[in-house]
């Protein structure tokens, strides 16, 4: 397989790279040169916020693109139009956030979507504009799009800060606030199982749309943070606290405890997809404790500090405000 690889170089991208690698395919990385793409493969220069910035792409053949594109969707326009005639299938990684909210507990790929525009130069509205993506994709690919609808993504190469978070502090140890309840389902996925089930996808020709999560409940908090306290070694206690004990401290979920999310609509839409299309098509995903450990051992590699994505805030609770909640 030829592969053409928009991005490759951080976190999804880099794992779907490093999987097709693996597999023996003949990889492109197109990205604006900001980080070295992985050992193997082909690379090309461009930046596609730029006018001309497509010009390494006009010409080649490939069996199939990848595309993580999360900003303006007339970028994934511009890009899917101009592959059109020279690609097999055009694989978008868009998000469960274009259902509408709130997505129902136990939604599956037809539930209602939320407006999204081709010709969208904005990026304000993630949901708008990961619609407006996977409508691009669509519009020059038709069947030949495949959508692939994911939640929570963890894993090595994350650059977003959420698990990272959680092993950094945690291995600090002593008292740690621990959002509850302890055995509250997750569902997300490590970016190298969407690597592979998306490799797989293109392989056997899908189209159309996935929610490639993993299924609901396999892993609960407590997994996750129990997980953290046995790979870093630390010496930590996890203080389980009420979610209303929580929000009456002033703390944000999901951004302030990163994964975390209180009782409600948020937790419904987020932990309650229906995965049922996804794993009828190969879908595996790995225990919690394989993600946290290969994590904190990436981290380890790069001295420690997790890289952050200029155009996403930095997340984390303050230690100050940790201590006076656990007080």
């Amino acid at each position: 397989m030829r592969l053409l690889m928009l991005g490759g170089t951080e976190f999804v991208g880099r794992a779907v790279s490093e999987a097709a690698l693996a597999r023996g395919w003949q990889v492109t990385v197109f990205h604006r040169g900001n980080h070295a793409p992985p050992e193997g493969a082909t690379a090309l220069r461009g930046d596609r916020g730029d006018a001309a910035g497509l010009a390494a792409l006009a010409e080649g053949e490939w069996d199939a693109v990848v595309d993580t594109w999360s900003a303006a969707p007339s970028a994934v326009r511009d890009t899917a139009r101009l592959l059109a005639g020279r690609v097999g299938t055009y694989a978008y990684v868009s998000s469960r956030s274009v259902y509408a909210y709130p997505a129902a507990y136990g939604l599956d790929e037809d539930g209602p979507l939320v407006a999204g525009s081709v010709d969208d130069t904005g990026s304000e509205d993630y949901a708008k504009a990961k619609r407006g993506g996977e409508l691009a994709a669509i519009d020059a690919f038709g069947e030949r799009a495949l959508l692939i609808r994911a939640g929570l993504i963890l894993g090595p190469y994350e650059n977003i800060g959420r698990l990272p978070w959680w092993l950094g502090r945690i291995a600090r140890g002593g008292p740690v606030l621990a959002p509850g309840p302890r055995e509250m389902a997750l569902q997300y996925i490590d970016a190298r199982d969407l690597a592979e089930w998306t490799l797989g996808a293109l392989e056997s020709g899908l189209g159309g749309a996935y929610n490639l999560v993993s299924e609901i409940g396999h892993a609960t908090m407590g997994d996750l943070l129990e997980s953290c306290v046995q790979v870093t070694g630390a010496d930590a206690e996890l203080r389980w606290t009420a979610p209303e004990d929580v929000l009456a401290a002033g703390i944000e979920p999901w951004t302030e405890l990163p994964v975390w999310l209180e009782p409600g609509e948020s937790r419904d839409a987020l932990y309650g997809a229906d995965v049922a299309k996804a794993l009828a098509t190969g879908l595996r995903c790995r225990p919690v404790s394989e993600t946290v450990a290969d994590t904190w051992a990436w981290l380890g590699s790069i001295g420690g500090t997790a890289p952050q994505r200029p155009d996403r805030p930095a997340v984390g609770l303050a230690e100050e405000k940790e201590a006076a909640a656990l007080r």
